[in-house]
């Protein structure tokens, strides 16, 4: 019996034994992929997947609370581990008011700029500081906290660390001392002088002072917008400093493109292998220079367009696809994990000067008021806020179906060729947990073909596959779901065959 391919979607009812039917000649591609008996690549660590806020986010201390249940369910289900990043471009406009009598402080001037934040400063709390240890530990999850460097003084930064350290204790991973330091010449620093040398000039008078407040203070740096080249001269420079404070991380963002009256922004261009291709160029930098320095490296605050992202490419199917492969790759490149950035619609739109460019887009297509009020805000966020309730947004499926592979090591091999000899935009991942079991996850992010695969484990090995499906009705359909399917197969002659339809992903556990 035939079923079309919404059905198959809709009801991921597809059973086993067809699935493990011979494919016909002349009818889908066919793939064949070897796992090795090892597992001999990265360890994906069991807290890969993460997310990113602004600071500002902090500014309403019932957001990141042990009383917020919503949000806190929301973050169990992503991941029962993961790490919250706090940073953004609203961190280098928080000034930490320790006392509710303590005043707030002269700043320094800056210049504003298109795409930056307004020089509007916000205090963050010991009582906001205290709420967010209550949330981490209602979720399970840890932190990596933010302060700033662009209006900061060494004083202020190791007086809310040493707060921080101690409310958070454990839940603490390490401190972020600034954000987007490479565009710092824009706005915050003179663009004549500003290098990466003076960066880290300035960057260790922080830290040692936070150092000196906290000493098992440990760091993440230099969380560059863009400008991985800064990772490599830092490594270079980092032989040359006398007793260095304890960094255990190179951090840096990516965001696909942007902003969202960008042309180039859709989805044929976010699911092109070329653009995993500039990801892995990135990943061979960044990791060359954690080499150099013996720490790994966190990409800390990304997504799919910059300045909020662009409605109909960021909070529709094809972006779970994308954050799938994206920290798939980022994971087989030995990376510490990902953090995707979102939160409410207005602390993003602060960070980035105001407002959002989708909303512009929208409103000069026709969308009403209400229309725009019913997509996320921003338009990116992995965890969508309408009223009181929390969403999880396709985006954030793609980072759960990822996450099916935390915890356990990759198989080295090149899953990749297979699928561009057959002319097929697929990509695939395997690992071995710590249970023992190995999982491969397939993307098919073609728009059209689907695939048939085999997964070949050598002629020795049995047992049962349990498949599990991302999915959605189209590429711009603005939902997603995770689907376990009912059926059950098993190898045969230690080989598995499946279909993988076109814009879709399965998660293959041998059992």
């Amino acid at each position: 019996m035939k079923i079309n391919r919404r059905e198959f979607l809709t009801t991921a009812a597809f059973s086993i034994a067809a699935a493990r039917l011979p494919a016909q000649r002349g009818a889908n591609p066919n793939v064949t992929l070897k796992l090795p008996t090892e597992a001999t690549g990265a360890h994906m660590p069991a807290d890969f997947i993460g997310l990113s806020y602004e600071v500002q986010q902090l500014a309403d201390t019932t957001f990141f609370s042990g009383s917020n249940a919503g949000l806190i369910r929301q973050f169990k289900a992503l991941a029962p581990q993961g790490v919250l990043r706090l940073g953004g471009n609203t961190s280098e406009f928080a000034w930490w008011k320790a006392s509710p009598d303590s005043p707030e402080p002269e700043h320094k001037q800056v210049r504003e700029v298109e795409g930056e934040p307004k020089a509007h400063y916000y205090a963050v709390t010991p009582e906001a500081v205290r709420n967010l240890g209550d949330f981490l530990k209602a979720t399970g999850w840890t932190c990596l906290y933010g302060i700033g460097m662009g209006t900061n003084t060494p004083e202020r930064a190791a007086e809310e660390a040493q707060f921080v350290a101690n409310t958070l204790g454990a839940s603490l991973q390490y401190f972020q001392i600034g954000n987007e330091v490479d565009l710092f010449s824009r706005h915050l620093r003179d663009p004549n002088t500003w290098s990466a040398k003076t960066y880290l000039d300035e960057w260790l008078s922080l830290a040692r002072a936070v150092t000196a407040r906290v000493p098992g203070a440990r760091f993440g740096m230099p969380d560059v917008a863009a400008d991985v080249r800064w990772l490599t001269q830092i490594a270079d420079l980092w032989a040359s400093i006398g007793t260095p404070p304890r960094v255990t991380t190179l951090t840096h963002h990516y965001y696909f493109g942007g902003p969202a009256t960008s042309p180039e922004v859709n989805i044929p261009n976010l699911l092109k292998p070329a653009t995993m291709a500039k990801v892995q160029k990135t990943a061979d930098i960044a990791t060359a220079a954690a080499k150099t320095m013996g720490v790994r490296v966190r990409m800390t605050e990304g997504n799919t367009c910059y300045r909020g992202g662009k409605p109909g490419v960021s909070d529709v199917f094809a972006a779970a696809l994308w954050a799938a492969d994206y920290a798939l790759l980022l994971a087989s490149n030995n990376y510490s994990g990902v953090n995707l950035h979102g939160g409410t619609g207005q602390s993003v739109a602060n960070s980035v000067g105001g407002s959002l460019p989708g909303d512009i887009l929208l409103k000069d297509k026709g969308e009403s008021p209400e229309q725009i009020a019913t997509r996320p805000h921003p338009f990116y966020t992995p965890i969508a806020t309408f009223g009181s309730e929390y969403v999880m947004e396709p985006v954030a499926y793609g980072l759960k179906f990822a996450g099916k592979l935390s915890g356990g090591s990759l198989f080295q091999v090149d899953f990749n060729s297979p699928f561009q000899a057959a002319e097929v935009n697929a990509t695939a991942y395997a690992v071995k947990l710590a249970s023992g079991h190995l999982t491969t996850i397939i993307l098919n992010k073609d728009a059209e073909q689907d695939v048939e695969v085999i997964l070949d484990f050598g002629a020795k090995k049995t047992g049962m596959m349990q498949i599990e499906m991302l999915h959605a009705p189209a590429l711009d359909s603005r939902e997603a779901h995770i689907t376990l399917s009912s059926a059950s197969g098993h190898l045969k002659d230690g080989q598995f065959t499946v279909s993988i339809p076109h814009a879709t992903g399965l998660c293959l556990t041998l059992m």
